[in-house]
């Protein structure tokens, strides 16, 4: 297993971790399964998105003298009502519901605590100005979280959450379907079939820009929904109408920007197995850059995926990485101190290009690499 930074947070997290959807109405020997699966793979993050009564008390359970191996994103703002999943911005039921969470899994304190499910900018506007975001400041101070997490599906209320300041961290649905859609407060939108009918050109700008903003400003990004809720690995349900493999879905989202680890939501253990044992699968298992190249109806051309097809380059250049920071270096008036540090800690310089022209043949989606080595260049120095 591989680990990352989880941005500013001064966490750690395997690039692969779990979502709690998969352990609902599950007994507690396969929870205590579960985690130990994950043990002996090297996984330590959780996200406990359900409020499930029982799957905290078994999670709790099965966590029991090992609770420090695991990086738990917990959510504010979720209750269990009625038998179902309920989300409330009622203060009452907010530290309630949190207290609860505390008392199942058998712990004091989390390691993220996410505000939960922030798609409206009037629903972040009222967080804000109203109590909740000061609850979580308390949380923090008190070290019964040690980061505040907003979890969102729109990129024009993540924005604005993220350049606040307040948020450390952002769990976010990114996969290369959601990703061509444009910002909307309605979630469905995301996987409205009507929407991939027409012509569908490179990630939504908005997304795009949100992603990178996180990079730069330290903000660790935990995936959800990289496989689209599985429609995504079946032909038949793919909005793409082609099907991508797990691993695909892994690798696109862990080469967006900031992207620390994707959380999936395995249902069985051999699902989760499988999944875990991305770090380890070879490249060519993890390539999902032709796949998309063959999208019905949608096209990449230009725009850089970070895939690394591009590789090698003969005089050593990471070209992916050299891309990367200078998307993040061209979004400011300035060049942030962060993307030009990380810039000159590169071993090769976007300087060194020979123009061979060899990773713009290899390119799936004819990105003009030479013009970006050159405005590289340009912008940091050779």
């Amino acid at each position: 297993m591989r680990y990352r930074s989880l941005g500013r947070s001064g966490l750690t997290v395997s690039e692969i971790g779990l979502g709690c959807e998969g352990l609902l109405g599950k007994p507690e020997s396969y929870v205590q399964d579960v985690l130990d699966l994950m043990e002996d793979c090297g996984a330590n993050g959780i996200d406990l998105y359900s409020p499930n009564p029982q799957m905290r008390s078994a999670l709790g359970k099965a966590m029991a003298g090992r609770r420090e191996k695991f990086v738990l994103e917990g959510h504010l703002c979720t209750i269990w009502q009625d038998g179902q999943y309920k989300r409330t911005r009622n203060m009452d039921e907010v530290k309630t519901g949190f207290d609860d969470q505390l008392t199942r899994l058998g712990t004091d304190h989390l390691e993220i605590g996410m505000i939960h499910y922030v798609d409206s900018l009037q629903d972040w506007q009222s967080i804000v100005d109203g109590e909740i975001l000061s609850y979580a400041q308390e949380l923090k101070k008190s070290g019964t979280i040690r980061a505040i997490g907003l979890s969102s599906h729109n990129p024009e209320v993540a924005l604005p959450a993220i350049q606040s300041g307040v948020c450390d961290v952002l769990l976010f649905s990114i996969n290369p379907c959601y990703d061509l859609q444009p910002a909307s407060e309605d979630v469905e939108q995301l996987w409205n079939r009507d929407k991939y009918k027409g012509k569908l050109v490179n990630m939504e700008p908005k997304r795009q820009e949100l992603y990178e903003t996180c990079q730069r400003l330290g903000v660790g990004i935990t995936v959800m929904k990289a496989f689209g809720g599985g429609d995504l690995l079946n032909a038949e349900r793919s909005l793409a109408g082609v099907a991508l493999t797990p691993y695909q879905c892994l690798a696109y989202a862990l080469d967006r920007p900031a992207v620390a680890s994707v959380l999936t939501g395995a249902h069985t253990l051999d699902e989760l197995t499988e999944n875990l044992g991305y770090s380890e699968a070879p490249d060519e298992e993890k390539d999902y850059a032709r796949v998309l190249a063959t999208f019905p109806r949608i096209s990449w051309k230009g725009q850089c995926m970070y895939c690394g097809h591009c590789a090698p380059c003969p005089v050593g250049i990471n070209v992916a990485s050299v891309t990367k920071l200078l998307k993040l270096g061209l979004a400011q008036n300035s060049v942030p101190e962060t993307v030009r540090e990380h810039y000159a800690a590169l071993e090769h310089k976007a300087g060194e290009c020979l123009n061979c022209g060899s990773c713009e043949d290899r390119c799936p989606f004819e990105v003009a690499v030479y013009e970006n080595m050159a405005q590289a260049a340009e912008l940091f120095g050779s």
